[in-house]
């Protein structure tokens, strides 16, 4: 491959990704054409094809990129709390946050989803990776948890699964009805107390 078109992939890429969250949330995931993106884009179907098989992988590129990028946001809003101020609350008060740009993701992902739940091949797909994104909110609830003095008394990824449930329902609300839950709200409400309901404070010098 010559040397300009691997420096230019990246690029490539990156640029499909932005133009495909842009239609699949103003037209939805189903009626967004290849041809569509590639236009947003300015790139044609052959370069469209040199980084993606399918619309679905595209999705799913997408979805694997906006994960990473939501974890390393949350891990560096808490890392960078005190360890002296370390408290439930104060996680929480980060975790909650909601950006202006996550209404699109929202819109994409849940058509993506009902997609998947009507195709078993697509549901198994986005199972694995749901489950690659739970394993890293599983770890950082543990670790900072643990660095707040607390440890889970219930499993891990069950945890995760139930945040990710009342963040996606939460969401589903307040989009709908804005001005009488804004975004986040349900979690600055609720999830101290799912919080407490299932930790415990660590004995001091348990590592």
């Amino acid at each position: 491959m010559p040397k300009g078109t691997t420096k230019r992939r990246p690029r490539t890429r990156a640029a499909l990704l932005r133009a495909a969250l842009a239609a699949f949330a103003e037209h939805g995931f189903q009626a967004t054409t290849i041809e569509q993106v590639c236009a947003r884009a300015g790139y044609t179907r052959g370069a469209f094809y040199s980084n993606f098989s399918s619309k679905e992988e595209l999705f799913l590129a997408l979805f694997d990129e906006h994960s990473e990028q939501t974890v390393r946001r949350l891990t560096a809003l808490v890392d960078a709390i005190p360890a002296d101020d370390l408290t439930v609350e104060r996680l929480v008060e980060q975790v909650c946050r909601v950006e202006p740009d996550e209404r699109d993701w929202y819109l994409v992902t849940t058509e993506f989803t009902l997609h998947a739940i009507r195709d078993p091949q697509a549901a198994w797909v986005l199972a694995q990776h749901d489950a690659r994104l739970r394993a890293e909110l599983a770890r950082g609830l543990t670790t900072h948890l643990g660095r707040a003095g607390l440890a889970l008394t219930v499993d891990a990824d069950d945890l995760a699964r139930l945040l990710i449930a009342l963040r996606e329902g939460g969401l589903a609300q307040s989009y709908v009805e804005p001005d009488r839950l804004p975004p986040g709200a349900l979690e600055r409400r609720f999830l101290p107390r799912i919080l407490a309901a299932v930790t415990e404070r660590r004995p001091p010098g348990d590592g």
